[in-house]
């Protein structure tokens, strides 16, 4: 019995050591990592609308009239882009659920309406399937794509104007994908006003 206490009491002493090891690791690298995930992010702006030259975040107020009809449970932020000093887009970012859990994507949206270019980043899918949506053969798919039309996935054949083509093997990631694609579309038009 005292032999099932002394190991007990070694195991707890373990865990507490590795506990605080691991508590200490995060709390020196926590801001690192935040600042590695904030230039990320300005990096996928920069990428889906390279024409500007600066992005501003859209106000608490704005942000709040725009996810207040609940259309966009996917959309966590959007910035106005602007090109000396005028508005030349959106940077839209949506947080859909894919197949191995959310997946990050930002949207690059003119003034006109049309997909400048999307950028799917942190996610956790398949390695060799639903991480081939990170691609540029497959984010290249929406480039010019417009928010007059909901964009569709389909599995084989050639796609239409409204239409993406999956990643092989992976249907349900290219769906949540296009899913927060569309929903990015659909609050940069709403938020112009067209």
């Amino acid at each position: 019995m005292r032999d099932y206490i002394r190991l007990a009491g070694i195991l707890l002493l373990v865990c507490v050591v590795m506990a605080a090891s691991l508590g200490y690791t995060n709390a020196i690298t926590y801001d690192r990592i935040q600042e590695q995930i904030v230039k990320a992010n300005d990096e996928a702006r920069k990428e889906v609308l390279p024409d500007a030259d600066a992005f501003e975040i859209l106000d608490d107020n704005a942000f709040s009239e725009i996810k207040s009809n609940g259309k966009y449970n996917f959309v966590t932020e959007i910035y106005t882009a602007k090109a000396g000093g005028n508005v030349v887009g959106y940077a839209v970012k949506a947080v859909p659920k894919g197949f191995g859990g959310t997946i990050d994507v930002v949207v690059g949206i003119g003034t006109d309406g049309i997909i400048q270019g999307i950028k799917v980043g942190n996610n956790t899918e398949t390695p060799g399937l639903g991480k081939n949506s990170a691609t540029p053969k497959f984010q290249n798919q929406f480039k010019g794509k417009a928010w007059d039309n909901t964009i569709n996935v389909i599995k084989s054949g050639t796609p239409k104007d409204n239409e993406i083509a999956a990643v092989s093997g992976a249907t349900i990631t290219s769906r949540a994908v296009t899913d927060g694609v569309n929903q990015a579309l659909e609050a940069a038009k709403e938020l112009s006003g067209k």
